[in-house]
């Protein structure tokens, strides 16, 4: 499982123009989900999503998790975190997960989190303020 975090003054997606999802502070999640992950994953990743610290505190040193500030999530979908461009110009999406395996996985990061979410397998437009900005890409663990 792949997620690139980023940290938001706000942000929200849109499907055919309409908001689906919408949060003030917090992080915004675009997340990938790979052929061999199971819910073990989805616990990983929720878990360090929420532990997070990456706000500043009064030193305005980054301390400080997103249940310290009361910030919000939204998890958006995103399979091509996963696209392959070694080979000539054309992504190759082999390393995602179909999405029979992705969307139940994605929805308990986002359930785990009482996160807002885009719509999964849709054409979203997504807008944000990154704040900072803070950019962070997480992978799990490769099993062991």
């Amino acid at each position: 499982m792949r997620a690139v975090v980023q940290r938001v003054a706000r942000a929200c997606v849109r499907v055919d123009g309409v908001v689906v999802g919408e949060i003030g502070r917090g992080l915004c999640v675009l997340l990938g989900v790979a052929p061999g992950d199971t819910e073990a994953e989805a616990g990983w990743m929720s878990d360090k999503l929420a532990g997070l610290r990456i706000f500043s505190d009064e030193a305005g040193k980054m301390n400080l998790s997103l249940g310290d500030v009361g910030g919000g999530v939204l998890v958006i979908s995103q399979f091509t975190l996963y696209g392959d461009v070694a080979k000539g110009r054309r992504p190759s999406f082999g390393g995602a997960a179909r999405p029979e395996l992705a969307e139940p996985l994605y929805e308990a990061v986002a359930d785990a989190l009482s996160a807002a979410r885009g719509r999964f397998g849709a054409d979203m437009q997504v807008e944000l303020v990154n704040d900072g900005p803070v950019t962070l890409v997480l992978d799990t663990p490769e099993p062991r």
